[in-house]
């Protein structure tokens, strides 16, 4: 769990609704921002596999980011 604790750092901080909301919304932003940057950036040819596998790390970890969340909220894990 320490693990999780540093690689997800504020999935942790939970503590009312209204932080829970601010956070989910904090990570569909990253992945947002980050997906258009990607898609951008996948077009040239050479680096588009690269990218597109990065890409598809940073959803993991938003999705990821936004269950531990919401599991911490419930307190289902801690």
């Amino acid at each position: 769990m320490d693990m999780l604790k540093k690689i997800f750092p504020y999935s942790f901080k939970i503590e009312t609704v209204k932080t829970l909301l601010i956070n989910c919304l904090i990570y569909l932003l990253v992945g947002i921002v980050l997906g258009i940057v990607i898609g951008l950036v996948a077009k040239i040819p050479v680096i588009g596999i690269i990218v597109g596998i990065v890409g598809g790390l940073i959803d993991l970890y938003v999705v990821v980011g936004i269950v531990l969340a919401i599991l911490s909220f419930l307190k289902i894990i801690k």
